[in-house]
C-alpha cells in the first residue's frame, strides 16, 4: 500500500509500505477512504521534536475489509469513522466518558492512517458505523472531521461550559478553534468572540456562529475583549493552539469563576502558579473523548444540521501529501484532506 512517512522535519514522502494485517483478535483492517493532515502533525514537521521515518496520520474514515475474531458490533463492508485514540469502550475510564484516556488506549498516530489501509486496534470500541452505509460524497469531509478536529473543538466548548447565556472566547483560528466556534454556537452560547487576524478564517468563524472577531493577540487582545464585554472577560474560553502564548491569553481572557477548555496539543506550556491562583478560573481539557461523542456528531452531520467539513479548504490525493503539509505550515490552507481513491 501507499502511505505517508515523515522522514525528518520538513520532509514528507509517500512510499510503499506492507499492507496491514490482523495482529490481535481485537483488530480490524480498514480501507481508508479519506484522511487528513492535523495541526498537531505540524509540530514534528516544524522540528519541535525529533522524527525519523515516522508513520503519519490519526484522522480517518473508511470501509472495514477484515475483522479479528474478537471484534463485535462490526461487519466487513461497514463504512465507519474512528477516533484518533483507539479505546476499549469497556474499562472504568471509558465508562466514565473519557475513552481518550482508556487504560488500554492506543494513539492512532502510532499506527498511521495517512495511508490506503490501516490496522485499527480495539476496533469494536473505536469504530462507529455510519448509518446507511457509504456516505454521500458531500458528507465525507464533515464525517472525516468528526474523527478528531470536530470532536476536539466540541470538547473544548464543553470543557469551557459554553451554553445559553454565556459569552465564549476562542483562542486559535485553526480548524480546532473554528470548530470550537461551531460547537459553542450549537450549544447555545449567547455571544462568541473569535481571535483571528486572517480574514478567510475570520469569515469562516462568522459563518460558524462567531458574533465578533478580534484581530489582536496577547495582552492587547485581552484588553480589547474586555472592552467588548463591558470590562469583564468571557464566561467560557476555548484554548485551541497549545502554546505558552495561547494558554496565557486564554486564562487572561476568562473572567473570575469562568471556565477554560484547553484542547490545543500542548507544547512547552508552563503554568505560573501564582498567576493561576489569582485568576480564579476553572481549567479542564486534554485529548478529546471523541469516541464518546461520535454517534451524536455523526447524527448531526447526516441530518445536515452542522457542516464542519468547511474547514477543509484543500483537497489533494494521498500522493500529494507533501504539498498538504507545506500548505498548512505556510497557512495557505486551514486543513488539508487527502483522498485515497
Amino acid at each position: 500500500m501507499r502511505a505517508v512517512i515523515m522522514e525528518a522535519p520538513g520532509r514528507v514522502v509517500v512510499t510503499d509500505r506492507p499492507d496491514p494485517v490482523i495482529e490481535q483478535p481485537t483488530d480490524a483492517v480498514l480501507r481508508v477512504t479519506a484522511t487528513c493532515v492535523c495541526g498537531s502533525d505540524l509540530w514534528p514537521y516544524r522540528g519541535a521534536w525529533d522524527v525519523d521515518h515516522a508513520r503519519m496520520g490519526h484522522e480517518y474514515m473508511g470501509e472495514v475489509v477484515e475483522l479479528g475474531s474478537a471484534v463485535g458490533g462490526l461487519a466487513v463492508g461497514d463504512h465507519v469513522v474512528g477516533s484518533f485514540v483507539a479505546s476499549c469502550d469497556a474499562c472504568e475510564i471509558c465508562r466514565a466518558g473519557y475513552p481518550s484516556r482508556c487504560v488500554h488506549a492506543v494513539g492512532m498516530g502510532s499506527v498511521g492512517t495517512q495511508a490506503e489501509y490501516a490496522r485499527i486496534p480495539l476496533a469494536g470500541g473505536t469504530l462507529v458505523p455510519i448509518p446507511g452505509g457509504a456516505p454521500a460524497p458531500d458528507l465525507v469531509p464533515s464525517l472525516l472531521a468528526a474523527s478528531d478536529v470536530l470532536g476536539t473543538g466540541w470538547f473544548g466548548a464543553e470543557a469551557a461550559q459554553a451554553g445559553p447565556g454565556k459569552t465564549v472566547a476562542v483562542v486559535g483560528d485553526g480548524a480546532v478553534g473554528l470548530l470550537g466556534v461551531l460547537a459553542a454556537s450549537q450549544l447555545g452560547a449567547e455571544r462568541i468572540v473569535a481571535f483571528s487576524r486572517h480574514e478567510p478564517r475570520a469569515a469562516l468563524a462568522r459563518a460558524f456562529g462567531a458574533t465578533d472577531v478580534i484581530a489582536t493577540r496577547g495582552e492587547e487582545g485581552v484588553a480589547e475583549l474586555k472592552d467588548l464585554l463591558g470590562g469583564l472577560g468571557a464566561h467560557s474560553v476555548i484554548e485551541a493552539v497549545g502554546s505558552q502564548e495561547s494558554m496565557d491569553q486564554a486564562i487572561a481572557a476568562c473572567r473570575p469563576g469562568g471556565h477554560v477548555g484547553f484542547v490545543g496539543l500542548n507544547h512547552g506550556v508552563a503554568l505560573d502558579g501564582q498567576r493561576l491562583f489569582g485568576a480564579t478560573v476553572h481549567l479542564h481539557g486534554g485529548p478529546a473523548p471523541v469516541r464518546r461523542m461520535l454517534p451524536d456528531l455523526i447524527r448531526r452531520i447526516q441530518e445536515r444540521s452542522i457542516d464542519p467539513g468547511r474547514v477543509f479548504d484543500l483537497i489533494l490525493p494521498l500522493e500529494e501529501a507533501a504539498e498538504a503539509y507545506a500548505a498548512m505550515d505556510e497557512r495557505r490552507a486551514i486543513k488539508a484532506l487527502l483522498t485515497t481513491d
